[in-house]
């Protein structure tokens, strides 16, 4: 009897909160801060490089090597891609008529 009583009551309840739901009218500021609100919070572990983030490290200053930019007067991906041009030829497609 008490499993019949509690699931009327929840189902009961459960339709009253659905009809009082749908006469609700929010303005549009509060969807779009809910909005932003969902996409952070779905993002959250994508954003530790943020202050807001807990596990928020300051990084380190880069220090640059003057002695490994000596020895190499131009970067390595400069001399790939002169060493191999690419060359292709662009075709029209055929158009019965032409």
């Amino acid at each position: 009897m008490r499993v019949w009583l509690t699931s009327f009551i929840l189902l009961f309840g459960a339709a009253q909160l659905y009809d009082w739901a749908q006469t609700l009218t929010l303005p549009m500021p509060i969807f779009v801060l809910g909005g932003a609100f969902l996409a952070i919070a779905s993002n959250y572990d994508k954003l530790k490089n943020l202050p807001i983030h807990l596990d928020y490290e300051e990084p380190e200053p880069l220090q640059k090597t003057v002695a490994s930019s000596a020895n190499q007067p131009f970067p390595t991906a400069a001399k790939s891609r002169v060493a191999s041009p690419i060359s292709f030829e662009i075709q029209k497609p055929f158009k019965p008529g032409d």
